[in-house]
């Protein structure tokens, strides 16, 4: 039951309705459809669009996208053009102009395709107010020179967090930005594969970093979507391939390996016989493009 919500002018603000309990709501495509549908206890929302916490920066080869920013922008961001496949891979254009980038990290899978690209890119998460999940915090609380410029606000603690943690943690604090390093060209790889082309769940979705010299892996960071309750960070199937040549053989024994950490389920989408047995498919298309 929905009984109020706040729309909190600044950061400061929102950490502290969030901190007192209030559901962090960013553009409500997850958090809105879950509230009409189910019951709840009753619940008050925190709003950020009015936060100043959307907005994206590039200095150099690090990114930092504001939490709030929507995948709509992302999508018309020329210097994002890398994730043009992911995000127009997601939902429809109504959705994408309401989504945002910090909502998408924590969408139960088999949606959250962007959370995908950006465990494969290998982002960090900064989260202001604190974790109710610890172990997701890699180097504790960040000092107060650090962090995206212009979008933690405050002087409350600030920790940055591995998105690939992040997706499977529950947070009690929030999420200001999330930053990574843009790939070297031809090296971000990415594939979803759906019933449909728009509002369509993942049955597999593959993001990966893959970089090569003498004409073998020299190094790969491989995300799956679709085939698990969380992302997966495919560490079987980067083994795999580090130190071979990046052709059919190799991403086939690749494909094998990772069967072993997929445990994916039945769902109105696919079966989990399916997911499995396309899988290796849909990582081949991912890598090589056939």
């Amino acid at each position: 039951m929905l009984t109020e919500v706040h729309v909190p002018e600044d950061v400061p603000a929102a950490v502290s309705l969030v901190a007192a309990g209030a559901t962090i709501i960013g553009g409500g495509t997850s958090v809105m459809p879950s509230l009409n549908d189910y019951g709840s206890p009753p619940t008050e929302l925190v709003s950020l669009r009015r936060a100043g916490l959307a907005g994206v920066n590039i200095d150099g080869t690090t990114v930092t996208i504001g939490a709030t920013t929507t995948l709509s922008q992302i999508e018309h961001e020329p210097r994002l053009e890398i994730l043009n496949p992911v995000v127009r891979s997601i939902a429809s254009v109504p959705v994408r102009n309401l989504a945002t980038v910090g909502g998408n990290l924590f969408v139960p899978q088999p949606h959250g395709d962007l959370a995908v690209a950006l465990v494969a890119l290998n982002a960090r998460a900064f989260v202001l107010g604190g974790l109710d999940d610890p172990a997701a915090a890699l180097d504790g609380p960040a000092s107060a020179s650090n962090g995206p410029a212009g979008l933690l606000g405050g002087d409350g603690a600030r920790t940055e967090v591995s998105v690939e943690e992040l997706t499977g943690a529950r947070t009690a604090g929030l999420v200001a930005a999330v930053v990574f390093e843009l790939p070297a060209p031809g090296s971000f790889k990415y594939l979803k594969a759906a019933r449909r082309r728009y509002n369509s769940a993942s049955l597999v979705t593959v993001a990966a970093t893959i970089t090569e010299s003498g004409g073998v892996v020299t190094g790969a960071r491989v995300a799956l979507g679709g085939v698990s309750n969380r992302v997966v960070r495919a560490r079987a199937v980067e083994e795999a391939l580090i130190g071979r040549p990046l052709d059919a053989a190799t991403v086939q024994a690749a494909a094998r390996a990772g069967l072993a950490e997929l445990s994916p389920a039945d769902d109105a989408y696919a079966s989990a016989w399916y997911r499995r047995r396309v899988f290796p498919v849909h990582l081949r298309r991912a890598l090589l493009g056939h």
